[in-house]
């Protein structure tokens, strides 16, 4: 996936609105998590991504905060974020509780 032409959100994009069920992608652009649940806004936002699993069982929620992911839209205004974490370093992390 080409992200060269994707558009960064703004901190006041950071929203749970916005981010509620973004697929998060590593460095290879597969599918490593999906945006779950979101803490706080703008500069300020932790977002809880559901790690591993099949078909939404067996997943693990894992706290992140956005400094961690680059959060951007696509053409088509989907919102997406890309990290340098792997699925194996996000399912590493504690488990996180609502």
């Amino acid at each position: 996936m080409d992200h060269s032409k994707h558009t960064p959100l703004t901190h006041a994009e950071l929203t749970g609105a916005n981010l509620q069920d973004a697929p998060i992608y590593g460095v290879d652009d597969s599918k490593i998590g999906t945006i779950s649940h979101v803490h706080g806004s703008g500069a300020v936002t932790d977002v809880v991504i559901d790690v591993g699993g099949f078909l939404g069982l067996g997943e693990k929620p894992v706290l992140v905060s956005v400094d961690q992911l680059n959060l951007m839209r696509d053409e088509n205004g989907e919102v997406h974020g890309v990290t340098s974490w792997t699925k194996d370093q996000l399912k590493a992390l504690p488990e996180h509780h609502h």
